[in-house]
């Protein structure tokens, strides 16, 4: 939809530029946190099944990919300090702004996941990938508490590819079918109150 294009531009473009002095300040506690760039990119499937570049902010050590893709827990060892404090205030995500900004992503749409997954997708479900992926969906707002869910299953790899992955996939396809600037507008404040209250609830 053009005029979620628009929107998606538009706040991408103003984010970044009222973030900037906060970026400035995450870089700096990124680099004298831990060893390692500031940022972290990862290969993940986009929209018509077509590969980029997804962007955070660093939150794990270096090469932590190599323990596993799935983050486990509120309180994985591969997390850094700082990370953990980025990850609970979802900063980590900001980046990704750039990737709407340059049209690989939308700010609200299913979450991209990385081809390892996306092999394991029915033709059905496979329909996600016909719109562009977002940095928030419902699904982000359903398993916000995803980590602890995999933290508490006895075998966590197998617990998100039966359970929560196509958890997910099933409410990105109603996002699919109602698509609309209502839904778009009302999924961010969504995002917005309930990222407010988890932080509410942790203290």
């Amino acid at each position: 939809m053009k005029t979620i294009r628009i929107l998606d531009c538009t706040f991408s473009l103003v984010g970044l530029c009222l973030l900037f002095p906060l970026f400035t300040l995450i870089a700096i506690a990124i680099k004298l946190g831990s060893k390692g760039p500031v940022f972290f990119k990862q290969s993940r499937i986009g929209k018509n099944e077509v590969p980029f570049y997804l962007w955070k902010f660093r939150t794990m050590v270096v090469n932590a990919d190599s323990g596993g893709l799935l983050t486990i827990g509120g309180r994985d060892k591969r997390v850094t300090r700082v990370g953990y404090y980025l990850r609970r205030f979802k900063l980590d995500e900001l980046p990704q702004l750039w990737n709407v900004l340059k049209g690989e992503m939308s700010i609200v749409g299913p979450r991209p996941e990385v081809k390892k997954y996306v092999d394991l997708y029915t033709p059905e479900q496979k329909k996600v990938l016909s719109i562009r992926p977002g940095i928030t969906d419902i699904a982000s707002i359903t398993y916000r508490n995803e980590n602890s869910l995999l933290s508490e299953a006895t075998d966590p790899e197998q617990h998100y590819v039966n359970v929560i992955l196509p958890g997910k996939l099933r409410l990105n396809e109603i996002y699919i079918r109602d698509q609309s600037v209502k839904q778009y507008l009302n999924i961010i404040s969504r995002t917005l109150v309930t990222s407010i209250l988890a932080d509410n609830e942790r203290r």
